[in-house]
């Protein structure tokens, strides 16, 4: 069966000899499943001419290929950020402390932004990255207030006196007594 969104891993190698023959082999660690090819400079291949032209395309292309590179990553975040917001809310333990409200209100911003990627492959970076904030301004404080209230009450309360609660903790640390 297939692995889980993000699981899947794959070794590649690359070894070249003194010859300047090119052994590639990529395995897949779960499956065990192995494929190699072998690439050899035979007659017809590029030229240095050739090869050093390409070089210099590849420099004139370089900022091109970054933006582009840019766009994939922020559409990836926003993409793994809804599936795996998705699959913790599936989660029997944490759909149980979830007020059936924001889980429906985490459901309905999850689909609207799978929607939205669907229909909108070709944005900008920029444009995945608000959606990205907007989909975590929904989703955050909701997760944070489930655990801000599951942490409360598998304590029995022992934070009542003590100060400030988690959420609101200025990052001095915990208050620690002495007690005789």
């Amino acid at each position: 069966p297939p692995a889980p969104r993000g699981v899947p891993q794959i070794t590649v190698c690359f070894d070249i000899d003194a010859n300047g023959i090119l052994n590639v082999s990529a395995e897949d660690k779960t499956t065990g499943q192995k494929n190699k090819i072998t690439i050899t400079n035979d007659k017809g291949r590029l030229s240095k001419e050739e090869i050093e032209k390409m070089v210099q395309e590849a420099e004139k292309y370089k900022a091109e290929d970054e933006e582009h590179k840019k766009k994939v990553e922020a559409k990836n975040a926003l993409e793994n950020y809804a599936y795996n917001m998705r699959n913790t809310i599936k989660d029997d333990k944490i759909s149980a402390k979830l007020p059936p409200a924001d889980k429906k209100k985490i459901e309905d911003a999850i689909d609207e932004a799978i929607q939205w990627l669907d229909a909108n492959q070709l944005a900008e970076a920029d444009e995945f990255e608000d959606r990205m904030k907007e989909l975590e301004s929904i989703c955050n404080p909701i997760i944070a207030k489930m655990y801000q209230g599951g942490a409360g009450g598998d304590m029995g309360g022992a934070m009542d006196d003590d100060g400030p609660s988690a959420g609101g903790a200025s990052g001095a640390g915990p208050k620690i007594e002495e007690v005789d």
